[in-house]
């Protein structure tokens, strides 16, 4: 598979999940790649802390449950009805969590181009996810992201200590299929920005 067709083929995977857990090899495979990706000053300020047990799955979903459900109650009528069928995660049925850290003290306290932007360190953290997620599709494994929990909380459930920081748990495991339309577009929720849209010469365009 040619790196563009990963891309175009990339989602954000919650319902196709088909009950199988993705083999040692395999996941192996697409944390290397992880591992591969550019960070700043070559600190790979990542680690990723693997998730099976089902105890731990089931009481993280039971805590995603929840904060989706906050999110909810905050919505007015009609955006309700829009998000309410929308699944936003596979943590029980994918069988596996990824989930990734960031330790702003890896490399020490000058790390080479992180001088004057302090936020290379996580971009590079977040490239290392990206990489993994393009891995996964060449693998015909699924990624979903989970965004909707507290971080404090997850810190806690996993004994990661400070100043590490969970920044994203991620659902991995075989899929039936991949949707052709992403899930946020299928539902309503909103729609992608053309290239043009985005797109900028010289200095900002002001819309």
């Amino acid at each position: 598979m040619s790196v563009y067709a990963a891309i175009r083929s990339r989602r954000d995977v919650r319902a196709e999940f088909d009950g199988t857990v993705v083999d040692d090899d395999t996941l192996r495979r697409i944390l290397g790649a992880a591992h591969q990706a550019p960070s700043v000053g070559n600190t790979q300020p990542w680690d990723f802390v693997v998730v099976r047990k089902p105890d731990t799955l089931s009481a993280f979903a039971a805590h995603v449950a929840d904060c989706r459900q906050d999110f909810a109650d905050k919505l007015d009528p009609e955006r309700r009805q829009t998000f309410d069928p929308i699944r936003i995660e596979g943590i029980e049925t994918s069988g596996t969590g990824v989930v990734v850290t960031y330790d702003p003290n890896r490399g020490g306290p000058h790390v080479l181009g992180r001088d004057t932007v302090d936020d290379t360190g996580l971009f590079s953290a977040v490239l290392a996810i990206e990489n993994l997620w393009l891995a996964a599709i060449a693998e015909h494994v699924g990624v979903g992201w989970v965004s909707f929990y507290d971080e404090a909380y997850l810190t806690e459930l996993l004994d990661i200590p400070a100043p590490v920081r969970p920044i994203a748990w991620l659902c991995v495991g075989p899929v039936e299929s991949f949707q052709e339309v992403p899930d946020l577009e299928r539902f309503g929720w909103r729609t992608g920005r053309p290239l043009d849209d985005a797109l900028h010469f010289e200095q900002y365009r002001r819309s």
